[in-house]
């Protein structure tokens, strides 16, 4: 806090110079007044940073800029806010465009390939850091922020602040993403209605053990079946045990990349990834920067029996156990359809759309009272039967502020500063109100959190716990995610419409990355297009040889063990004693 104490100086400075620079410090001091509390900052701490912002956007003042990301409420906040908030006080001009994930992944793959300025930066999924470092097509954030952007680089920045840096750094060590938002994949459910105890009761003698947040996927088939099929109605309205999405699009991909398949257990133990093999099926040896295979037969796991396991699951619970239609649903459809309540609990829900999920009765919510409470709580999703101590647990997205080397210095140090100012102390606090989705220990550890605590459903407490760690995004085992990414919607899709069973698409679903691995491997061995770091492919063997030795796990003679549950409020309390 003390450097923007010591800046002070800075404020009456460019107060007292241009009359373009007096009016931009009276646009910082309406917008901190009117749009930027609660803050971690003071309110001259945050003068003092909008000073910095102010004297190094000075030579680009007037320039106009484009940025792209998904749609969460994270980002149409940044779209629609903070926008005008970087104008008025920077003089620099930002087109914040939102457009699909695919689409996102899309523009960059676009911009990489082709070397034209499609975008002056993005907020890009760090699961992309296996392809920024090897490509080395963005700007190494470690050494522009020491030498090029020095001059555009927020000394109030912080980084040791951050909660995702770690995933977003490459194997070389160095930053290549800053984080701008930050979600887990958890497992969300009605407790107001597992706290019934007419329901616990019935759900006791038929299954013999207590209901609650499931520990296994045994005991979230078992709940899924028992709303469904025994509860069926509560208060008049016909309920379901269980909420997906199946459509063919792109959001199917992640739904499964997002670590469904080390959920159910087909990765290797290991953090943040699964060691060698991720939670991709993808085979990379301890050391190594080469993805040696996908398959079974190359050692890797993504048409191994956990895998296609995992697959099976998602597509027997879409179908028997999910409102009508959900298998045509897509990820940004799927979420906020929980707001309807007439879902018990879903196994893969992301903490993107808490924001949606707190809504007030008047705007159509039915999971929270008249009060705003919610009647929901979040916790850690279950894992398959395949799973052991020490695998990967759940999936975390960084998503994160990326500028290709293809944008010109001068549009990518715009960038660069408004990039840092939505992630700034000054903003970021009201920004998490709005969007939930924390990227700052001190945001998430602000008292106006602490008051918000219980309308938030586990939220807090979830990212205040040392579990967060836990759950992590794509490794770095994936050489090229926008390659290999649309391989897996594809194949996925096929098992929906019944045109594949879960085996045969995951076996074409493993052949075709290790086809495409193939080609990366014949061009960074031809031109070094991944520096040396593209996939090296094992030859084929038997899946017995690589069942035992470390390769996929073997098939289980059980795949439904006893299903265990553990009380949500145990839960808890376990989180705020850590």
């Amino acid at each position: 806090m003390r450097k923007y104490l010591l800046s002070a100086v800075a404020v009456a400075a460019v107060v007292a110079g241009t009359s373009a620079a007096h009016a931009d410090a009276a646009a910082a001091k309406k917008w901190i007044d009117q749009e930027f509390q609660p803050s971690v900052l003071t309110k001259d701490e945050q003068m003092a940073e909008m000073a910095w912002f102010i004297e190094a956007a000075e030579p680009f003042r007037g320039m106009e800029i484009n940025v792209l990301s998904e749609g969460i409420p994270t980002h149409s906040y940044e779209s629609e806010v903070l926008t005008k908030a970087f104008e008025d006080i920077t003089g620099i001009k930002v087109n914040h465009q939102i457009l699909g994930e695919g689409e996102v992944v899309q523009a960059v793959q676009t911009q990489m390939q082709t070397k034209r300025n499609l975008y002056d930066a993005y907020v890009n999924d760090s699961d992309l850091i296996g392809t920024h470092s090897r490509l080395q097509l963005a700007y190494n954030l470690s050494d522009w922020m020491e030498g090029e952007g020095k001059d555009v680089t927020n000394p109030g920045l912080d980084l040791g602040d951050f909660m995702g840096t770690q995933f977003t750094t490459g194997p070389d060590g160095d930053l290549y993403q800053l984080p701008d938002q930050q979600f887990a994949n958890l497992y969300w459910f009605r407790k107001d209605w597992f706290d019934r105890p007419d329901l616990q009761e019935a759900f006791k003698a038929k299954y013999g053990y207590d209901l609650g947040v499931p520990v296994n996927w045994s005991a979230y088939e078992d709940i899924a079946e028992f709303f469904s099929n025994d509860v069926e109605e509560i208060d008049g309205v016909r309920i379901y045990g269980h909420m997906d999405y199946g459509k063919r699009a792109p959001d199917l991909g992640w739904r499964m990349t997002d670590a469904w398949l080390s959920m159910a257990g087909a990765g290797s133990k290991g953090e943040p990834n699964g060691i060698p093999i991720d939670e991709w099926g993808i085979r990379m040896e301890e050391g190594s920067c080469n993805p040696v295979g996908a398959s079974v037969s190359r050692g890797g796991a993504a048409n191994g029996p956990a895998a296609v396991y995992a697959i099976r699951k998602w597509d027997e619970w879409l179908r028997n156990y999910a409102p009508p239609g959900a298998a045509s649903f897509d990820f940004y459809q799927s979420l906020p359809a929980l707001s309807q309540g007439n879902v018990a609990q879903q196994i893969f829900w992301y903490t993107a759309f808490t924001a949606d999920m707190v809504k007030p009765n008047s705007e159509g919510n039915n999971t929270v009272d008249a009060e705003g409470n919610p009647l929901w709580r979040m916790a850690p999703s279950p894992h398959g039967p395949y799973w052991e101590e020490g695998q990967k647990v759940g999936y975390q997205d960084v998503g994160s502020w990326t500028i290709l080397k293809s944008t010109p210095v001068d549009r990518a140090k715009a960038a660069w500063l408004y990039a840092q100012f939505v992630v700034s102390k000054t903003v970021d606090t009201k920004k998490s109100h709005v969007g939930l989705t924390f990227i700052r220990d001190s945001t998430v550890n602000h008292e106006s959190f602490t008051e918000r605590a219980s309308k938030l459903g586990g939220l807090v407490e979830f990212y205040r716990s040392p579990d967060r760690v836990a759950w992590s995004p794509t490794g770095i085992n994936v050489p090229d995610y926008p390659k290999l990414a649309q391989i897996w919607w594809q194949q996925i899709g096929d098992v929906n419409s019944g045109a594949f069973t879960p085996q045969e698409a995951m076996d074409r679903l493993a052949e075709e990355m290790d086809v495409t691995m193939a080609r990366m491997q014949a061009a960074d061995e031809q031109a070094n297009v991944y520096g040396g770091c593209g996939p090296r492919l094992n030859e084929p063997k038997d899946a017995a040889y690589w069942y035992a030795n470390g390769g996929a796990k073997p098939p289980l003679d059980n795949e439904k063990p006893q299903g265990k549950t553990v009380n949500y409020d145990d839960l808890v309390a376990r989180w705020a004693s850590q």
